[in-house]
């Protein structure tokens, strides 16, 4: 009798550490391990997305046009001039940004420390290829000086021929700001990173075609790409 017992006591205790595994093999993920069901991994957002070369290809046999292109996190990853900014004059907020001496200096030198994009130049070279009238509108505000080194640096990263260079145009910062500029160089298409370049793009009558902005980036939030209805150029983050 004390043998079955035994025996008895021993099968509850294999079934009780059976079950034990089981419920916590079956219990809710931690949220060091959420987890994520396959509807959740293949989800895709609704977005235009473009290639470079689609973008040539529905130019193909147009006149030249005018495009313009926007700097910071379009054509240059900016943010190590801009984060060194920041440590410099506000190293606990934004406030750098409202600092003409910011930018004085960021529009005087700084870019060299900017990594020009692989995306930016693709864009670049398809649209010099074809003859096309480029200008580089900036929400920057002009260095109080007049000067700057801007324009050069682009024309050294992205190897712009002299006769096809123009001057960055400083915008400044604000809704709206670029909106003048490109009507009056008569801008087709523009491309920019931010919620405001294809605002401004459509309120001037011309594309505007987003550039993903680097997720590095020290430019927050980060905005809705296609939240628009625009097209967005793929693998254009770096």
């Amino acid at each position: 009798m004390k043998n079955r017992t035994k025996a008895l006591s021993a099968l509850a205790l294999i079934f009780s550490s059976y079950f034990s595994i089981q419920h916590a093999i079956s219990a809710p993920s931690t949220d060091i391990f959420p987890g994520a069901t396959l509807t959740q991994l293949q989800s895709q957002y609704p977005i235009h997305w473009v290639s470079v070369e689609q973008i040539s290809a529905s130019l193909k046999g147009k006149e030249p046009i005018s495009v313009g292109f926007d700097i910071d996190d379009t054509l240059l990853y900016s943010s190590p001039a801009f984060f060194y900014g920041k440590m410099i004059y506000s190293p606990d907020s934004f406030d750098f940004l409202k600092n003409p001496k910011f930018w004085d200096e960021v529009s005087n030198g700084w870019d060299k420390f900017s990594v020009p994009k692989i995306s930016g130049a693709a864009l670049l070279n398809m649209h010099l290829s074809r003859g096309d009238r480029v200008y580089f509108i900036t929400g920057r505000p002009m260095p109080s000086s007049g000067k700057e080194t801007v324009t050069k640096i682009l024309q050294q990263d992205f190897n712009i021929p002299d006769e096809q260079l123009n001057k960055v145009i400083f915008a400044g910062i604000g809704d709206g700001a670029k909106v003048s500029h490109m009507k009056e160089k008569n801008i087709s298409i523009f491309y920019g990173d931010s919620d405001n370049d294809i605002a401004d793009a459509r309120a001037a009558g011309a594309e505007g075609i987003r550039v993903l902005r680097p997720l590095n980036s020290t430019n927050k939030p980060m905005p809705k790409n296609g939240d628009f209805g625009e097209k967005v150029v793929i693998n254009s983050d770096y």
